[in-house]
């Protein structure tokens, strides 16, 4: 398989003109993520929750009051109709509940259900700890890569902003 540095060069060379910076970075990004969904897949065979519930359950889990949907669907970065689906599905299955917003009918109201709280509670310990393996390698440089990442996401959200 060609590198991603080689293949930006193939690409500037069939391209004159065209900038190829981004593909190193998001070949990393792609990767990264790759990895990370390959290390904690396992985990999700026969579990009570998919990947996403898992991601949407835990900011409910500690909210201290109900959440708007399309504001939890901004701060993941995900589409708000993906948001609504998994919402609809751990709702039906009584992880969720969501109630009409009285200041924007809207709007739902979300709140994590005390079913929902223990299944997530019993499953994302074992995510954890297996997210912290994946990553002890990263050592001194955990800092460093923390903020560069912290870095990125501002960087790709201005750009967001003053693309809507």
């Amino acid at each position: 398989m060609t590198s991603p540095t080689t293949a930006r060069g193939q690409w500037a060379a069939d391209h004159p003109g065209l900038d190829t910076s981004p593909m190193e970075l998001v070949s990393l990004l792609k990767r990264a993520t790759g990895l990370l969904g390959k290390a904690v897949e396992p985990l999700y065979e026969g579990a009570p929750l998919t990947s996403p519930e898992v991601d949407m359950l835990i900011p409910l889990r500690y909210a201290t009051e109900p959440v708007i949907a399309s504001g939890l669907a901004d701060r993941m970065g995900l589409s708000r109709a993906g948001v609504s689906k998994t919402l609809g599905k751990l709702e039906r299955r009584g992880f969720v509940s969501r109630c009409p917003n009285p200041a924007d009918r809207r709007a739902a109201l979300v709140t994590i259900t005390p079913a929902g709280a223990e299944a997530v509670d019993g499953f994302f310990p074992r995510q954890l700890a297996t997210e912290l393996e994946l990553f002890a390698g990263l050592g001194d440089d955990r800092e460093w890569v923390l903020k560069a990442l912290a870095r990125l996401v501002a960087a790709m959200e201005e750009s967001a902003v003053r693309r809507d």
